[in-house]
């Protein structure tokens, strides 16, 4: 065969060589891409309905060869005895001598009004199927359905979601539920939600929402985050107890203090009483919130004292009380040269410590003081370079009362930082814990280092102090008995 004949049988022969094996394939023998080849290549394979979905379909919602119906709140649901008893509801009736054992249609009793048709509807459903979707509007529902049906599973997934979706809208009744249902874990996350949040976060609807009981947990806390000082916890609870004596009133959280004041100033006008709001049969029941302010840090500020006189809430006893002991205890730091706390007794400090705090809006240089008379311990605090310092001021700024001239002088202190998503929930969190701080005269001192890294703003910083040492039994026995005795 000649050349020609050679060229021919050539052109003949198919242009893409990316078949041949015996040849390595070049880029250029083959205008086929190789995505194009490899996509040629792949086996086809046809997405098949999986089994959980078609038991879910199929058993549960179309309800074949169903053996049991269950009847609940006018509804029947056609089910299944080998997958109810997953249930440790159910198990337990079918395994025993139980008469419902051999029925083949169950009326079943819902003592909880939390439980509905459309909870049962998921709860009953969850024996189907692998996962469930629970809306965050139906938690507490499918929760009271779970535990009713002891579907240990769907408990669980429902707490799990509930902590995630806590919220100023869903936290009392999360913390209720998880209260009645016994989710500890879930109560925990709760209380800790409103710990950071009560003060730093308020808002009218979640202020009507907390219970007496709920209230004094929180403001008893030595964790609560408090903005600024003890007085606006007090401030805190007069908005709320005017709330929960007035839960219709409807006004924006910036009016509310105004119309608690008037209504209280007119409460006061109109029953020409001469007694504390507390101790009237109307405010009877919020006194043991109110016992948990830490009033020695109230008084300890003009203003705040003089608005507390005026409200006529709290029990002149109980003030009484106050001012005795905030009197003995300068009186101990001024004749006995009372130097401050030595150790940390963590009881004595979480009862007594000062609670106080501050938001920084953004990153930049901070000097702040707390308001109030803290027995001669002037203590400015400063944020800079991402450092918080404490400095004890005698000379060096002006200050509005006298100051120690001790050579030394002690604080107990913790800071807890935060910083807070639009849910609440902590996005950045480091804490320094109980420490005894030794300070000269104008001496300052870095507290804390923060990681630049990680450090988020508004940055809310919470401190807890004690500026003098905690009277001995000794002491204590030898006080004259309070007024309020």
């Amino acid at each position: 065969m000649g050349l020609l004949g050679s060229r021919l049988l050539a052109g003949n022969a198919p242009r893409c060589e990316c078949q041949r094996k015996k040849r390595p394939r070049r880029p250029d023998d083959c205008d086929c891409s190789e995505s194009e080849e490899e996509e040629l290549s792949a086996p086809r394979r046809k997405k098949l309905k999986s089994t959980s979905k078609y038991i879910y379909q199929t058993l549960f919602l179309a309800g074949e060869n169903s053996d049991i119906t269950i009847c609940a709140l006018g509804q029947e649901w056609h089910l299944h005895k080998i997958y109810l008893c997953q249930s440790g509801y159910f198990s337990s009736m079918f395994s025993g001598s139980w008469k419902e054992s051999n029925m083949n249609q169950i009326e079943l009793e819902i003592p909880d009004q939390n439980i509905d048709t459309e909870a049962l509807q998921v709860a009953f459903g969850s024996l189907y199927r692998d996962d469930v979707f629970i809306q965050p509007s139906r938690e507490v529902t499918i929760l009271a359905a779970a535990c009713m049906l002891q579907l240990d599973n769907l408990i669980q997934q429902c707490g799990e979601t509930m902590k995630e979706t806590i919220n100023s809208k869903t936290v009392c009744g999360f913390y209720a539920a998880a209260g009645t249902y016994g989710l500890d874990s879930v109560k925990q996350k709760c209380l800790e939600w409103l710990l950071n949040n009560l003060m730093t976060h308020q808002s009218v609807e979640l202020l009507k929402e907390m219970s007496i009981g709920l209230m004094e947990k929180v403001v008893s806390s030595p964790d609560l985050f408090v903005m600024q000082v003890e007085m606006d916890v007090y401030t805190a609870l007069k908005k709320w107890m005017f709330l929960q004596l007035l839960p219709s009133w409807n006004g924006s959280l910036k009016q509310l203090l105004t119309d608690a004041d008037a209504w209280f100033s007119k409460h006061r006008r109109e029953t020409c009483s001469y007694s504390s709001f507390l101790d009237t049969e109307q405010g009877q029941k919020f006194a043991v919130v109110f016992s948990h302010i830490r009033l020695q840090y109230v008084i300890n500020d003009l203003t705040s004292a003089k608005i507390i006189e005026r409200d006529m809430i709290i029990s002149s006893g109980w003030l009484a009380g106050v001012y005795k002991q905030q009197w003995f205890s300068m009186l101990r730091t001024e004749q006995d040269n009372d130097l401050g706390p030595k150790e940390i007794n963590k009881e004595e400090y979480e009862m007594r410590s000062m609670r106080c705090g501050r938001k920084l809006a953004k990153d930049g240089d901070y000097c702040w003081r707390w308001t109030g008379f803290n027995f001669g311990f002037d203590l400015l605090v400063t944020y800079t370079n991402r450092f918080i310092i404490f400095k004890r001021n005698t000379l060096s700024h002006p200050c509005n009362g006298a100051v120690s001239l001790l050579p030394r002088r002690s604080i107990a202190y913790r800071i807890r930082l935060a910083s807070f998503d639009s849910n609440g929930k902590v996005t950045y969190s480091r804490t320094a814990g109980y420490q005894v701080l030794s300070l000269e005269k104008d001496q300052e001192q870095i507290v804390l280092n923060l990681d630049s890294r990680l450090l988020m703003f508004p940055l809310y910083i919470c401190c807890n102090f004690l500026y003098t040492s905690p009277e001995t039994k000794a002491e204590i026995d030898e006080l004259p008995p309070s007024s309020e005795n």
